[in-house]
């Protein structure tokens, strides 16, 4: 990702571009893939433009790098939610090759491990656990606490989708262990949503995908019950985590008052992972429709 001669810039443009990364994280807190991906593709496209169009000191290049890869992430992680998974994989792997340059190696294994759960959760699995194990290697373990702890979830979701419940249940134990390890660095920016609640709520969609509702239950109903309802995306995930877990317990009632409280967050809301979810709850209730209060939900969101 060589830059051609151009104008000269220095730490504090790198700085900017580092916040205008942060910009769209928190963005994406709030606002779907679909009515984000425009901006953050334009984002992306114009810190390229900037690290090859300027000059700059070898340092500074360095911090463009890891802007540009922290941008590449971001952006992929939206068009991933946008259900432009091939789009993400092209952003993913941009960020890889301008973090590897910059040899910002935590940087790089999360945007492996980004693109690791991408390929596990659309067909790909062995692809996603291959590269999901890479990413924590390469990573290292001298890498800041919060971000193993990310890169192991990501493993443990991988052996998850692959079928492979001990190293799953092995991968979930070294990440809350790694979350709390002694660090003496401090977390990057973009793990900053990283925290023990989010090692919980990955426990329990590994837990609900195996079958296991009788431990997925507690867990999510514990996070749900004080999470920011403002973060739609999220909160609508988990509750679609909590009705599939509550039918796998043979509750039909209470998943169906999970999954309408679910489907009226997203009617209008354009994340292809909210939609997907969506129609993975509705046909696990399918069965209990003479059920009353599951009926209502099955006829009321039909379409």
């Amino acid at each position: 990702m060589a830059s051609n001669a151009g104008r000269r810039v220095g730490a504090s443009t790198a700085a900017a571009l580092t916040d205008r990364a942060h910009g769209l994280r928190l963005a994406d807190d709030f606002i779907a893939g679909g009515d984000l991906l425009v901006p953050a593709l334009r984002e992306l496209d114009g810190a390229v433009r900037l690290y090859r169009e300027s000059t700059h000191s070898e340092e500074t290049g360095r911090s463009l790098l890891s802007s540009i890869g922290e941008i590449a992430q971001i952006a992929g992680w939206i068009a991933s939610d946008a259900g432009e998974h091939d789009q993400a994989e092209r952003a993913y792997r941009l960020g890889i090759s301008a973090a590897r340059e910059a040899e910002d190696l935590a940087l790089v294994g999360n945007l492996a491990g980004s693109l690791a759960y991408q390929l596990s959760n659309t067909g790909r699995e062995d692809a996603g656990l291959g590269l999901a194990r890479a990413a924590l290697d390469e990573a290292g373990s001298s890498a800041p606490a919060k971000a193993r702890a990310l890169y192991l979830d990501r493993v443990a979701w991988a052996h998850t989708k692959a079928g492979e419940a001990g190293p799953a249940m092995r991968a979930l134990g070294e990440a809350h262990e790694a979350m709390v390890a002694e660090d003496s660095q401090e977390a990057p920016d973009w793990a900053y949503w990283v925290s023990p609640e989010e090692l919980d709520v990955m426990d329990a969609r590994v837990y609900t995908e195996l079958r296991r509702p009788l431990r997925a239950v507690p867990l999510l109903q514990e996070v749900l019950s004080r999470y920011d309802s403002t973060h739609t995306r999220e909160l609508a995930l988990y509750l679609s985590w909590l009705a599939v877990a509550l039918v796998d317990a043979n509750e039909p009632e209470e998943a169906a008052q999970a999954a309408r409280r679910m489907l009226d967050l997203t009617a209008d809301f354009a994340s292809d992972r909210t939609a997907k979810r969506a129609r993975i709850v509705l046909s696990k209730l399918e069965p209990y429709r003479d059920i009353p209060e599951v009926r209502e939900v099955l006829d009321g969101h039909a379409a």
